[in-house]
Order: C-alpha cells, then structure tokens, then sequence
C-alpha cells in the first residue's frame, strides 16, 4: 500500500476527537507559521532597507573622495573613533576602487583601518566595469562573502570628479568607480534569532494550546458521547430512551437533539405499529382458522354420516343437506366479508404505503361514487326492520332523535352504504331482545352527513367501545356463532365508512342502548350522476 493510502486509511480510522484536534493544531501551525513568515519578512526588509540607506550615504561620500584621502584617513583615525564614525554613519563599509575595465585598484576596510589585503575576509565581487555599473544603476544588491562566512550589502557608483585637495596629486577618471560593500551580519543575525525564537516559542504554545484542545475537544464533543451511549441503548431494544437536552434551541447541538428525538419516537411508534399489526394479524389468522373450520368441521361430519349410511330415510336426508347448506351459505359469507377486509386494507396500504391498524380515512378505494342521499338509505332501513321483526317499535328522525328526517346528501358508492346500513340494522336487532324499540336518524350536523342507528337494548359493557370494530372481536363471548355472528360485520362497516373518507361513532351506555353514528362529508356541490367520476365497482 502506498504512503498516501495508508495515511488516508489512517485518518479514515481515526476518532472524531483526533480529527477536530489534529486539524486545529494544523490550522494553528499554518497560521502561526505565516504569522512568522510576515513579520520576519518584514523585519528583513526593514533591516536591509536601514543598510541600503546606509551604503547609498557611504556611496556619496566615497564617490567624492579620493582613494588616497581615504585611505589615509582609514590609517590616521584611532580606531575607536573611527569605529563610532562607520557605525553611526557608514555602517563600517569596504571601498573598492575599481578602473574603466574593472580591475580593482585599492580595497579599504574603514573598520580595521588600512587598505584590505586581498586574501582578508570580504565581499566576493563580480567583476564591475563600466557597464556593469551603470547596468546597475546604483541599486544595492547582494554577493556571498569571499569566504563563505556570510552576505554582504552592495553598492557600485561611478566616481565624480573632484577638486585636488591639498598634499594630494590623486585625479579621476570619468569612468572610474567606486563600489561600497558592508556586512548582513547584523541584518542576517537579527532575523535568525527571530525565527529561532518563533520556533521555540511556537513549539510551546502548539503543545499547550494541544493539550488544552484536547480538554476543550472532549468537553465539546461529550454531548455527542451521550448520542452514542443513547444509541447504544437503543440498539440493545430500549425504544423509549431518548437523547438528552444538548444546548439551546437554536444551538447545532439542540436541533440535532430535538431531530433525533422525534425520529426516535417515529421509530417507537412504527415499532409498536408494527408490533400491533402482527399481533393484529396473529390473531386474524387464528380467528379465521377457527370461523372457518366450524362450518368445514360441521359439513365434514355431515357428509361422513351420509357416506357411512347412518342417515337411511329420506328426512334425514333432506335435513342433513339443508344443514350442509347452511353452513355452505354462512362459509360463504365469512369468506366474502374476509376477502372484502383484505381488498379494503390493501387498498389502504397503497395510499399510504405502510400498514394501517385500521384503513386510512379518506384513502383512495376501488368505490363507485356518486351523489347519495342519506336520507334514503334509512327509509329502506326502516322498512328492513319492519321486514325483520314486525313486532318491533321502529323510528325514523333527524340525528340524536332531534325533529323529523332530513336530506343528508354526500358523495359515496350507495351499494357499499347500504351494506354498512345493513349491517348496523341486523346487529341491533341481532343484540337485542325481541321486540325493543331501534331509532334511525338521518340528517346533517355541520358540514358532516350523519346517518345513525340507536337501540334500547342491555348496551355495551364498559371498556368495550374501543374493540368494538375489531375483527372477530365479540362484546359477550357468550353469545354463539348463530346469534352473535363471526365478528366481522362492525369490521366492515369501519372498514367500508373510512374508505368514504368518514368515521364511524359509538355511544353507549349499560342497560341503555347503544347509538351507532356514520359521519360522512357532506356534498355541499351536487353534480348530476352522469357528471361525476366514476370508479370501477369493486368486486366481491
């Protein structure tokens, strides 16, 4: 593997602590280090600018003064004074006189004090002729030093002409020159000490403020070590835990809190949705396995008595077979009422893509729907009941038995409402004794049509109105499967009135009665049959 791959697989398996803290301290070394980079720079600018102007003063004097006057006077002057002079005001420079052709006719060392020998410790200059001076333009520039020991400031200029001084019988070419040289030592001495100092101290105070970051990392990033352990938590099937407060509301950390907290409890309650819904489905399974072997178990053992000749008269013939038929029409029915429970939460599941415990409200279904009125729906439930039990007191009235009937009008598939109405119809004369009163209400309460059947009979126990609409669920267990039917009529209903986008109520009190109320939008636009959108009629 090559450098870059295992340096990249080792940051991928660091921490997030060793990230954030080898990233800070990277930061704070790039900006510590051009911290660095600009203020010594700069200080070695403004240093060499202080020489520059130094060699340009030193450049004007000696260009003026004869090699000989300054040579003598390099020799006569005690060398602390001359000392003092050439720091203060030449920066103890090297003069060398060069000639057209640029051969060096004399080398003076104001600081030592005499003419510079040739093999002494100096600048280690270009040849500088004519052209070379005045290519340079008086600009300063910088040689190494003739024995490797150091840089040295440079300024060449042509000589000017000048006056014989007194004792002197020196005169100059115009085209001679004069070139002033003087030591970065200081210059280069200055800085090195910076930067050393710089790299001391910044190694320091990148180790501190590492330390320190380390501390001020964890501490920041221990919220993030409570998400971990809640996780964890999770993990191991604890669904109620939940990440504690980890700042502000309008903090990252507090966000990310409040997130995660809501996806936890989305979580929780799929979970436990989902929990219900096999248990829902367990049960289903095991109830309709019990539906339906009664009636297969009964014609079984009907068909097992013809067969082994215990039924040798025609009577019994007959009766065995009406039996058989029977329970052929009651196994018939149980199967269309499941498969009808089946189509319904399929078609739930594809509106909203998960399971439902019950079927969406509002759900799109495989529904014929049209403008329907309520109001007929109960007159041939009133005249159902009548059909049923002639002995039976039966009312029809507005909704809670407030005024007479009124028109209810909504967008439904009638076939299915009557099959709702019907099934309320047969359970209240199914679960009351003969000949109690049942009230139908029909009518519109706010922006809802309500259609409702009432009874007078024993009521509901209490604690039952909230399984009431479940499959197979019995209120009295000890009714039979004559009297109290499989458990899927309620089912239906429910199942029937949420595809319409409505809901069905129950109100009930023990010994008296129990009220079974459909709320469906009303149809406030009534578009005619033919100017409506039509489905396709579902199937049993």
């Amino acid at each position: 593997m090559s450098r870059p791959r295992r340096v990249g697989a080792l940051w991928a398996r660091a921490s997030l602590r060793g990230r954030v803290l080898v990233l800070a301290v990277a930061l704070l070394a790039a900006g510590f280090t051009a911290f660095a980079l600009a203020t010594g720079n700069a200080l070695h600018g403004y240093l060499q600018g202080r020489v520059d102007s130094q060699l340009r003063a030193a450049a004007q004097v000696f260009a003026v003064l004869p090699p000989a006057v300054a040579e003598t006077g390099a020799e006569r002057r005690p060398p602390t004074a001359l000392a003092d002079f050439s720091t203060d005001v030449l920066g103890n420079p090297v003069i060398t006189y060069v000639a057209a052709d640029g051969t060096v006719e004399s080398s003076i060392d104001s600081l030592a004090g005499g003419t510079r020998a040739r093999d002494a410790q100096g600048p280690a200059l270009p040849r500088l002729d004519e052209a070379a001076i005045a290519e340079r333009g008086g600009r300063p520039f910088t040689v190494d030093g003739t024995k490797g020991d150091g840089r040295w400031r440079v300024i060449a200029v042509h000589r000017t002409a000048h006056a014989l001084l007194p004792g002197t019988t020196a005169t100059v070419a115009d085209s001679d020159g004069v070139v002033v040289a003087t030591s970065m030592e200081q210059v280069d001495g200055t800085v090195g000490r910076m930067w050393e100092t710089y790299r001391d101290t910044g190694l320091v105070l990148l180790a501190v403020l590492a330390v320190a970051g380390w501390f001020a990392v964890r501490s920041g990033l221990g919220p993030l070590s409570r998400v971990e352990r809640t996780a964890a938590e999770i993990a191991r099937g604890d669904l109620s835990r939940r990440v504690p407060e980890l700042g502000g509301p309008r903090t990252e950390l507090g966000r990310l809190a409040r997130a995660l907290n809501g996806m936890l409890g989305q979580l929780e309650t799929a979970f436990a949705a989902r929990a219900e819904s096999e248990a829902r489905m367990s049960r289903f399974v095991a109830d309709a396995g019990h539906e339906l072997r009664t009636p297969l178990a009964g014609i079984k053992g009907l068909t097992d008595l013809h067969r082994m000749g215990a039924l040798p008269e025609r009577e019994d013939v007959d009766a065995t077979m009406a039996r058989i038929a029977r329970e052929s029409e009651r196994l018939t029915r149980l199967v269309e009422d499941m498969l009808l429970l089946a189509r319904l939460d399929e078609q739930a599941l594809r509106a909203t893509g998960r399971p439902a415990v019950h079927p969406v409200p509002g759900s799109p279904s495989d529904l014929d729907l049209a403008p329907t009125d309520l109001r007929t729906l109960a007159a041939d439930a009133l005249h159902d009941v009548r059909a049923l039990d002639p002995a039976r007191t039966v009312s029809l009235t507005g909704p809670d038995g407030d005024g007479p009937p009124t028109s209810a009008p909504a967008l439904a598939d009638e076939a299915r409402l009557r099959q709702v109405v019907t099934n309320l119809v047969g359970n209240a004369v199914t679960h009351t004794p003969p000949g109690t009163a049942i009230r139908i209400g029909v009518g519109t309460v706010g922006d809802h049509a309500v259609l409702e059947v009432a009874d007078q009979g024993p009521g509901l126990a209490p604690g039952t109105s909230g399984r009431i609409f479940e499959r197979f669920y019995r209120a009295d267990a000890s009714r039979n499967r004559a009297t109290g039917g499989a458990g899927l009529g309620l089912s239906i209903v429910h199942s029937l009135v949420s595809a319409h986008a409505g809901h069905v109520e129950v109100d009930s009190v023990p010994g008296r009665g129990a009220t079974f109320r459909v709320v469906l939008p009303l149809l406030t636009d009534r578009p005619t049959r033919t100017g409506s959108p039509r489905q396709p009629v579902l199937q049993d």
